[in-house]
């Protein structure tokens, strides 16, 4: 995958990083992360990767270097909903 030279800060963005080799099933398994870029060089991504929407993981900071890419796309913002009374 060709990736592009610049990635604007506060980006939000889904890259899926290869994961290695199952070794029960011998398929390339691949990890999702979702965020906002807060750097990019050209070789390493830094990112906050959001929190879980049901709250089970807590927002965190990533690192993930080109050569994990597999894909990487935009993607829109989460709609902002209101908390239930």
């Amino acid at each position: 995958m060709t990736l592009p030279r610049q990635i604007p800060v506060g980006a939000r963005v889904v890259v899926r990083i290869t994961d290695g080799i199952d070794p029960a099933d011998g398929r390339m398994k691949f990890r999702d992360y979702v965020g906002h870029v807060t750097s990019w060089d050209g070789y390493t991504l830094e990112m906050v990767r959001d929190a879980a929407a049901n709250g089970s993981r807590p927002a965190q900071n990533v690192t993930i270097h080109q050569e994990q890419i597999a894909t990487l796309k935009p993607v829109p913002e989460r709609p902002r909903t209101r908390p239930r009374p």
